[in-house]
């Protein structure tokens, strides 16, 4: 055997042995964080999208909002698709997360529920009313609050406006903070709770009919998905973003939800 045929033959051998793993580098999902109700039922359908183009998804549910960030920036998920950039945002500054924005996704219109009263009106002096017991989510029910009228915020409060904040309080109304997940449980325990639609769908309500007050979908709180900042630029985001953002899913949105989620873009 000559020595350029035996030059081409290993070549060769080497081609076949790094083809294997390149298809299978090709093949290993990407892993998508979510929070179990809408963002996973949405998830479902943009997976189904993404496999026309090639790109295989491996969905992961969590159940609270902290998980999702700290298994992203940990390695463990690619992306997460539950937050809105306020959340994020706060996120990044409390605990140095290097997380970031690649694509807005939905709105999901935060509202205020009861099973004691049928209208903000009948809302009776000292009712416990339960919020988000996180710092954004918390100074967004607060702002659901004061639109409704019950409550004033300082001027200065903000979108991480805290019970502190609070300048009026005719009703004086006493503001008990839960965990996010918890409030749709806490509906039989207090007079009011401030719920995030992707928890008060899975319990059952229905945001445009059950809710006694809501807030525009035109608000600062449009999710988005994040993804570690020095992968930002992976082809398989694009592909990602793409399918997510696609007409089906906004079709599917439109349907599935009725206007209690919003897609934005």
């Amino acid at each position: 055997m000559s020595l350029s045929l035996t030059r081409r033959s290993l070549a060769a051998l080497a081609v076949a042995a790094l083809l294997p793993l390149s298809a299978q580098a090709q093949d290993k999902p990407i892993k998508v964080g979510v929070t179990a109700g809408p963002h996973a039922e949405i998830m479902e359908v943009v997976k189904k999208v993404a496999e026309k183009d090639g790109l295989k998804i491996e969905i992961v549910e969590f159940s609270d909002y902290v998980q999702p960030n700290a298994a992203l920036n940990a390695g463990d998920l690619d992306a997460n698709s539950y937050q809105h950039l306020p959340y994020l945002e706060n996120q990044i500054k409390d605990r140095g997360y290097k997380l970031t924005n690649i694509a807005w996704t939905v709105n999901f219109p935060m509202g205020a529920y009861s099973k004691k009263v049928k209208a903000i009106g009948e809302v009776k002096e000292g009712s416990r009313v339960a919020i988000p017991n996180d710092p954004t989510n918390g100074g967004r029910a607060l702002l659901v609050l004061e639109s409704a009228g019950l409550i004033k915020l300082k001027k200065d409060a903000g979108l991480k406006a805290t019970p502190l904040d609070i300048a009026e309080n005719p009703k004086k109304l006493r503001i008990v903070e839960l965990d996010a997940a918890q409030l749709p449980r806490a509906l039989d325990e207090v007079e009011i709770a401030v719920i995030n639609t992707n928890y008060a769908i899975p319990a059952g309500l229905k945001p445009t009919q059950d809710a006694i007050a809501i807030e525009t979908p035109k608000s600062p709180y449009v999710n988005l998905i994040a993804v570690r900042t020095q992968e930002k630029d992976r082809p398989e985001f694009a592909k990602l973003v793409k399918a997510y953002q696609s007409p089906e899913v906004k079709a599917f949105v439109e349907q599935k939800y009725q206007k209690a989620v919003v897609a934005a873009w």
